[in-house]
């Protein structure tokens, strides 16, 4: 028995069931590109000049969005998407959700609003919060703000070279 089939066969918790084969692996994490974007790319895209090819959607409720948001987001409370949606956005135009953070799922289900209404669109990761962690500067109700990169979830200089 090799070292692999031995650690496949052990009482390894990482390994009690065995990885997915290589080309079942590239299909997922292919798909899961597909649906997901992460807050550095969104913030590089957005920073870079000219059109990012998408349009940012904060999903979250008023308060949440007065108290900090995206900038250029639009406001599109969930609730409100299937009598909004249409008018506020180009269905040509992909849109990126986003609400608080990963322990939220309000932006996979304005995604899944959206994708319903014939929408192409992605969920950004780690949402508002992490925008905030990674230091980029967002709008609030009074106005702009931008904290210090935490140092958990973003190099303090340069990129993270993902």
């Amino acid at each position: 028995m090799t070292t692999t089939q031995t650690a496949l066969t052990s009482d390894n918790p990482v390994l009690r069931v065995p990885p997915a084969a290589p080309a079942a692996a590239a299909a997922y994490f292919a798909a899961s590109l597909a649906f997901h974007a992460d807050v550095s790319d969104v913030a590089a895209a957005l920073a870079a000049d000219g059109d990012p090819g998408f349009v940012v959607i904060d999903t979250r409720s008023t308060a949440s969005w007065d108290q900090g948001h995206v900038p250029g987001a639009i406001h599109l409370p969930t609730a409100q998407i299937p009598e909004q949606a249409e008018q506020l956005l180009d269905k040509s135009v992909p849109v990126v959700t986003y609400c608080w953070g990963p322990g939220c799922n309000g932006a996979t289900r304005a995604a899944l609003a959206l994708a319903q209404l014939g929408f192409h669109v992605k969920e950004m990761l780690g949402g508002f919060e992490y925008w905030a962690r990674e230091g980029f500067a967002y709008e609030t109700w009074e106005g702009s703000a931008q904290r210090d990169a935490d140092p958990l979830t973003a190099p303090i200089e340069g990129d993270c070279g993902c």
